[in-house]
């Protein structure tokens, strides 16, 4: 062992080393000490909560949320009587106005939320893409079918070749053979094709009958027009309304209707259009023309455009 001598006396170093050591251990561990009982006695837990938004629709789900640490118990009241216990969930509100949203965490934590309840829905934006045009045609008669929406990329298939035919929004084409051909739409904002059913039948080859591009889709163009405007001049209701009902729409009173009058667009279903048309008022049917749904004999939608020559603003107000 080394010593040292100190005014004659021997110093034992090791132990001094020890002994130093020591007094720092015992500052390292009251300084913790001192941290830890800081935490636990000074500083305030803070409410972690939140919801989704501060203003929503009539039937549209407030959804909130918490994550406050260590947090044992919650309860979510929603301005109106209602509560909750749950962390997280969602809640619908059964009437519009404005609500503060409380969540109390662990029984003394509180955290405030205003929230705005709106009396409508609000309206979906639809971005489908649709197609427009006949059902029928004939071998050798040039077809054309329209798409209807927003998309950058159209590709036609006309089932008959096994490709894709056309691209762009308008498709011209002809069929050589007869038969039923189901006509696949594919664009890039569709995750799927859109499918339209064709029945493409032969002329009458015993009258030697030439055949008229479009003639299919001018017949049917013709008839659903001839009976809507027969329905606005005053004929018989339900003989003409039912058999649009029947032919084109399988019965389904609720089809969706995109009606042009003098320019100005709407949209309302067949039942509310053709009930309309018997205010009368001068009212003349341009155009009436169905989509198809896919894989299907029925139809999904019916384009009107039309004008008026009516001039008394009550009529006009009641057509509208």
């Amino acid at each position: 062992m080394k010593e040292d001598y100190n005014n004659g006396r021997s110093v034992n170093t090791n132990r001094q080393t020890f002994i130093f050591l020591y007094i720092v251990l015992g500052i390292l561990l009251i300084a913790g000490l001192i941290i830890l009982l800081k935490s636990s006695l000074f500083e305030k837990r803070v409410v972690n909560a939140r919801i989704l938004k501060d203003e929503i629709f009539l039937n549209e789900n407030l959804v909130y949320s918490d994550n406050t640490a260590n947090a044992k118990k919650w309860l979510w009241e929603f301005g109106n009587g209602d509560k909750s216990t749950r962390q997280n969930g969602s809640y619908r509100f059964n009437k519009a106005g404005d609500y503060i949203i409380r969540v109390t965490v662990d029984g003394n934590l509180q955290q405030q939320f205003p929230v705005n309840v709106k009396d409508t829905v609000a309206t979906v934006v639809d971005t489908l893409v649709t197609i427009n045009g006949p059902t029928q045609a004939l071998v050798n008669e040039q077809v054309r079918l329209d798409a209807q929406g927003n998309a950058r990329i159209y590709e036609w298939s006309f089932g008959e070749t096994g490709r894709v035919d056309i691209k762009g929004p308008t498709a011209l084409y002809t069929y050589h053979n007869p038969g039923i051909y189901i006509i696949r739409l594919s664009t890039d904002k569709s995750s799927r094709p859109i499918y339209h059913k064709m029945y493409v039948t032969n002329p009458d080859s015993t009258v030697n009958q030439i055949v008229t591009p479009g003639e299919g889709e001018r017949k049917e163009i013709d008839d659903i027009r001839a009976h809507l405007q027969a329905i606005a001049n005053g004929a018989d209701f339900n003989a003409n309304y039912y058999y649009l009902v029947n032919k084109y729409f399988c019965g389904d009173e609720k089809v969706a209707v995109n009606l042009e009058t003098n320019g100005e667009s709407k949209q309302t279903d067949l039942y509310s259009y053709c009930m309309r048309l018997t205010f009368g008022g001068g009212v003349s049917i341009d155009q009436a023309q169905v989509t198809l749904k896919p894989k299907s004999n029925c139809s999904s939608m019916l384009d009107v455009k039309q004008h008026s020559s009516i001039s008394n603003p009550a009529t006009k107000k009641a057509q509208q």
